[in-house]
């Protein structure tokens, strides 16, 4: 099983060591959110530096603030900054708090808006020239001078019907938080396939995160999941993913339990269909002692989930 971590320990040097310490215990990519270190690129490709083979991407770096030109130019030094193949691109259009409280940007359509988004990105970073006049992004430019050789995979937070087409017909993949086995069998999957198969496109990753906590408990662990993800309830896209994975909150949505509970739910993400499965490892207990035992045991699960591979 393909199984990655989330991204992000305090201090370049922090986020150093926890890539070196995933590589070594098997994990196949950490995925850094877009406040990590003020811009996670930079401090990703330190950690890439000092890593051979371990995936590291964006999920995600919010699409309005930065030009989808400006954003390929980004993307496309950061795999010759590491030294290395193994950066992968996450890109979305975050949320209405965001870009319109924050940014003070209109976010009256970003299904539209990330779609335009999305082709000028794609093809910048497949280095064809983009000229393309549309309602919320326009770019009539050449690609990146230099683009790696291995490329640079583009995967998009897609949650809704438009957007999982546009992923199928020009992302790699779809990157997902709170999409439950359910989503992404129902609705994640047929969607993204057929429009990549439509596209005549090779078939899509999956990469589906979620709250993950092994404890004999699962309703303590629940509680522990409700203070770490309870935000994301409040979020219209959030919300419509969980109820069709039939969820009501994110703490019903997060993978918990003992061993085998845990070793059950997992898999079935990936019957579904998801190619990777991205674990928030949720610390759980009433002291920092107990805190820290409770992630070595799901670290340890996710570990032996890895080797089964």
């Amino acid at each position: 099983m393909r199984i990655g971590l989330t991204g992000g320990a305090s201090g370049v040097e922090h986020m150093v060591r926890q890539a070196q310490e995933a590589e070594h215990d098997g994990f196949t990519s950490l995925w850094y959110a877009s406040g990590v270190a003020g811009d996670p690129l930079a401090a990703m490709t330190v950690a890439g530096r000092a890593t051979s083979s371990i995936e590291l991407g964006t999920a995600v770096l919010q699409t309005y603030p930065c030009h989808p030109v400006l954003q390929a130019n980004r993307a496309a030094s950061v795999p010759f900054a590491m030294g290395r193949a193994g950066f992968t691109l996450g890109i979305g259009p975050a949320h209405r708090p965001l870009v319109e409280d924050v940014l003070g940007l209109s976010y009256d359509a970003p299904g539209a808006a990330t779609e335009e988004y999305l082709r000028i990105l794609t093809a910048l970073l497949r280095g064809e020239a983009v000229d393309l006049t549309g309602e919320h992004w326009s770019a009539h430019t050449s690609p990146p001078a230099v683009l790696p050789d291995a490329g640079v995979p583009v995967l998009l937070a897609a949650l809704g019907p438009r957007l999982l087409r546009v992923a199928g017909e020009c992302a790699d993949g779809v990157v997902l938080w709170m999409a439950t086995d359910r989503a992404v069998g129902s609705h994640v999957a047929p969607r993204l396939h057929k429009a990549a198969s439509d596209a005549g496109r090779p078939a899509p990753r999956i990469v589906a995160g979620l709250p993950v906590a092994v404890h004999d408990d699962p309703a303590t662990a629940r509680e522990a999941a409700a203070r770490t993800a309870a935000v994301y309830g409040d979020l219209p896209n959030y919300r419509r993913i969980l109820e069709i994975g039939g969820k009501s909150s994110p703490a019903e949505a997060a993978v918990v339990g003992n061993e085998n509970s845990v070793r059950r739910q997992l898999y079935a993400l990936v019957a579904e269909g998801a190619t990777d499965v991205w674990a928030f490892i949720v610390p759980v207990g009433d002291t920092g002692d107990s805190r820290r035992a409770s992630v070595r045991r799901t670290r340890e699960l996710l570990r032996e989930l890895v080797a089964e591979a």
